[in-house]
């Protein structure tokens, strides 16, 4: 069966640096096959038997921490879960200009739009409730991602919006752009 495997925080301001190259390689000792990273935050999709994604979520995070001598957490969706998701279609009529303003439903926010997906760690005990803002809003909430709209301006960047969604979810979540959840379905 096809996964994703999403590692947190690596290789972004200096922090857990891990090349691909040995990313893959340490996949594949682990017995994974068809090993593909994709970009260098820390995206991998693999074959493996059919099992608990959190499972082979907690079997990655042992050989990382083993490998780096550091927790990494690790999220870990079968290639059909994103495909759900896609299908979905979370960010539907919303159109990514950096040269218009993006409408929401209520008000029109300006700056440059960006589409984005938080995939948690565990099921969540309760959503967060934003409505559209000047920020962001979110499109789609599920027990496993958060869809959202962030409206880039000089002085907001993704690190507003995670640190929101962190307030709420906890520090178990990774963030991707949706281009990059993109060329994952595609590898």
């Amino acid at each position: 069966m096809k996964y994703a495997a999403f590692l947190r925080g690596i290789n972004v301001g200096g922090n857990a640096l891990v090349k691909m190259t040995d990313l893959k390689r340490l996949m594949e000792a682990t017995g994974f096959k068809e090993v593909k990273t994709l970009l260098a935050s820390g995206n991998v999709v693999f074959d493996a038997p059919r099992g608990d994604a959190k499972k082979i979520a907690t079997k990655i995070e042992a050989v990382l921490k083993k490998k780096y001598m550091r927790d990494i957490a690790v999220i870990v969706l079968s290639i059909d879960d994103l495909k759900k998701l896609d299908a979905t279609q979370p960010f539907k009529g919303i159109k990514v200009t950096p040269e218009t303003p993006l409408e929401s439903r209520k008000r029109p926010l300006t700056g440059q739009a960006r589409l984005y997906v938080t995939f948690l760690y565990e099921k969540p005990k309760s959503h967060l409730k934003l409505a559209p803002s000047k920020v962001f809003y979110l499109t789609k909430k599920s027990d496993t991602a958060i869809c959202s709209v962030l409206i880039l301006t000089p002085d907001r960047s993704t690190i507003d919006l995670m640190a929101a969604l962190e307030k709420h979810y906890g520090k178990l979540v990774t963030t991707r752009n949706w281009n990059t959840v993109q060329k994952i379905l595609k590898a």
